[in-house]
């Protein structure tokens, strides 16, 4: 069973390569990497889910954002002392202020490469 469960936006070509990614850190196979544009079923609204990163780690709560990268990176051991560093509630701060910028600038990181994926 999984530790870690990921919904990620397998439409976008961004959030395919990182969660091609995460996929290939995740050696012990402790997240399940779920695809929130697929028949699967979210916990939450379908739009809400694709509108920011969720995870869960076991049977805790939904997170979304930094604290969502926090638990996925908590399950990968290369990333895990980033993810335990997300516990400190000023660095979890800063990592979602962060994340918050990274949404304004995703519509143009995902144009760039759904052109860029089509010329190839």
């Amino acid at each position: 069973m999984s530790r870690v469960t990921v919904w990620h936006d397998g439409n976008c070509p961004l959030c395919r390569r990182e969660i091609a990614l995460m996929r290939r850190l995740d050696l012990r196979g402790d997240i399940e990497f779920v695809d929130a544009t697929g028949p699967s079923t979210c916990p939450l609204d379908r739009t809400e889910m694709l509108a920011r990163f969720h995870a869960r780690e076991a049977d805790g709560p939904l997170l979304s954002g930094a604290a969502a990268f926090a638990a996925m990176w908590r399950a990968i051991p290369v990333l895990r002392p980033l993810g335990e560093a997300a516990r400190n509630r000023l660095i979890l701060s800063v990592l979602e202020r962060l994340y918050l910028r990274f949404l304004r600038m995703r519509p143009h990181l995902k144009g760039g490469l759904s052109r860029r994926e089509a010329r190839a």
